[in-house]
């Protein structure tokens, strides 16, 4: 108890005002790891030019970074609790910066596919850690709204400037270049992190339960693989998508089952009885799963349909990002005023009513319409994910921290993974009938053309004259089709999360700080009832004040009849004693 105690001072007294130099430390560790998430998406086509992979191997190259990252997050976040979060922070940035300077110059897929998964191992360790680290570092809940507002925010800014940041790479210099971007950055980071940044961990009971850690990672893994799977058009019933699947599920059963009957377990399952822990979850993969999907049809329309270039795509995503900030750096402001109910529920709601307005996109472009939707989406969605993130993370203990920082981040993995592939299926269900059998086109022209957008405008330049030309439009018009389809689906999956956070709290607690030594299961942790210290009255023999020169009654020989023989014995004597406070000196026993 007393190392505990110790260390939480040691991190208070490192932090200090200090506080928001450290959280700049952590955003920008965060805008690495969201910056590689989406840097190489346009650069796909010069990497297939110059290293000639294969499908399976190309699937590979994009889907080893998202997959080896999203399977290690419990395992790292986790460990973080236990030997320190800052000390794996530091070797994911060793990690990270070694693995980029590989991908770089990798002149084969099978390296550039290794490359990928060690930055997804680093980037595994760099997330949770800087949640967890902000948690401890801001133990007042009013500034971590304020922290969390500046991390989520740049978690946004991160993921949306990557395609345009890699567009403008690719174009000015070679694919490689946009791993290369990272090495700068991290060598400042690596001494500014060791020198500034304050070591934290759990309570660190019992021993570190490796094959729960290895079990939780497999069954991730096969989760997150399956259902990429069936994004990338697998059917449900394949071995390809099926067995992954399966496999991962039961993994992850046995995972819990095992944290439940361990007496030091990796992760505390009774956080998810808690309504608002579980909420707050399943808020974030709902955002997630609607979020993910969208973009990616977005920069579909904004291509194939539009013919805007990579640069212009992701300066078309621009107000995206820049409402995304806006809601973030308010968020502390919206959440004290709104609470968590209200704040989740109403930016599920606006992110829906944003989904709607872009029904009216059609084959042309509407400059003013789209800014609208995405700058409404952006603010919407993000507040949405500021609210889930700090009730999720207020409501975890801070010993588990790591734990808690892993299980958001990992919900956040697998709602981006099930977005791509249900509104995948979506798309292609509403896009595919229409093209594969269009009027005066070959039967096998037209089954290849269903495929996706892409592929119709090849086999369309390839027929040529007037089927060419009726198969390019017919697509064209079955792709709108299917994006209004899928933007329906994506608002109805919007309206049942703001109902789903109905259950979070209504206004926002902010507990006064612990006292120091005071063990975190014995704390009073957000939405459990408080408890009010008994208000104590004295008997009526002994109301008044005793006259002066009155002898004080001397004590009985025996505690049991005299309760002042021991103060704790009768509540009434002492109030500090009730609630289990020490005694003054002097008042100690009889």
């Amino acid at each position: 108890m007393s190392g505990t105690t110790t260390a939480g001072a040691r991190l208070r007294a490192a932090a200090g005002a200090n506080r928001w130099v450290v959280l700049f430390v952590l955003c920008v560790s965060l805008l690495l790891v969201a910056l590689d998430a989406t840097v190489l998406h346009v650069a796909v086509p010069a990497v297939t030019g110059d290293l000639r992979p294969s499908g399976v191997e190309l699937l590979w190259i994009v889907d080893a970074y998202p997959l080896v990252c999203a399977s290690l997050l419990i395992l790292f976040g986790t460990l973080g609790d236990r030997i320190g979060r800052r000390r794996v922070l530091l070797i994911g940035y060793g990690l990270f910066g070694a693995a980029s300077a590989v991908a770089a110059f990798a002149g084969s897929p099978m390296v550039l596919i290794g490359a990928r998964a060690l930055l997804g191992v680093g980037g595994a360790m760099i997330m949770p850690a800087t949640l967890s680290i902000l948690r401890a570092v801001f133990p007042d809940r009013r500034e971590r709204a304020v922290a969390i507002g500046v991390w989520t925010a740049v978690a946004a800014v991160g993921a949306a400037v990557g395609p345009v940041l890699g567009g403008f790479l690719v174009e000015h210099f070679w694919w490689g270049s946009v791993f290369l971007i990272n090495l700068p950055l991290l060598a400042v980071l690596l001494p500014l992190g060791r020198v500034l940044l304050p070591e934290s961990k759990g309570c660190g009971d019992g021993p570190w339960d490796v094959l729960g850690a290895l079990m939780a990672a497999a069954g991730v893994l096969g989760v997150v693989f399956g259902v990429k799977r069936l994004g990338a058009g697998e059917g449900p019933l394949s071995l390809a998508t099926l067995g992954p699947l399966c496999a991962g599920a039961a993994l992850l059963i046995l995972f819990v089952r095992r944290q439940r009957r361990r007496e030091h377990p990796l992760i505390d399952m009774r956080m998810f009885a808690r309504p608002t822990f579980s909420t707050s979850v399943g808020c974030i993969v709902l955002a997630m799963l609607a979020l993910v999907g969208l973009e990616l049809i977005a920069v579909q329309y904004l291509q194939l349909v539009l013919g805007l270039s990579p640069l212009e795509t992701g300066l078309r995503l621009l107000p995206l990002t820049f409402a995304a900030m806006a809601a973030g750096i308010t968020g502390s402001a919206t959440l004290r005023r709104l609470g968590p109910r209200r704040m989740v529920s109403w930016g599920f709601v606006l992110t829906a009513v944003a989904v709607l307005l872009l029904v009216l996109m059609g084959q042309h472009d509407r400059p003013g319409l789209l800014t609208a939707g995405f700058v409404l989406l952006g603010f919407g969605l993000q507040t949405t994910l500021f609210g889930a993130y700090e009730s999720m993370l207020s409501e975890a203990p801070a010993d588990q921290a790591g734990g808690a920082a892993a299980i958001g981040e990992t919900s956040y993995q697998l709602g981006a993974g099930m977005g791509i592939a249900l509104l995948g299926s979506v798309m292609n269900a509403a896009y595919a009938p229409a093209v594969s059998s269009v009027r005066g086109v070959p039967a096998g022209a037209g089954s290849a053309a269903a495929d996706s957008l892409g592929e119709a405008y090849q086999v369309a330049a390839r027929l040529g004259g007037p089927a060419g030309a009726t198969l390019r439009t017919a697509a064209r018009q079955s792709f709108v089709h299917g994006l209004h389809i899928t933007l329906l689906v994506s608002a109805g999956l919007l309206l049942l999360g703001a109902l789903a956070a109905l259950r979070l709290p209504r206004t926002m607690e902010c507990p006064a700080p612990a006292a120091e030594g005071v063990p975190e299961s014995r704390r009073q942790q957000p939405g459990q009832p408080r408890t009010r210290a008994p208000q104590l009255r004295k008997p009526p023999e002994q109301r008044g004040s005793r006259p002066s020169g009155t002898p004080e009654p001397r004590a009985s020989s025996d505690p049991r009849t005299d309760p002042r023989a021991d103060p704790r014995a009768d509540p009434r004597a002492d109030p500090r004693a009730a609630t289990g406070a020490p005694l003054p000196a002097g008042r100690g026993r009889g």
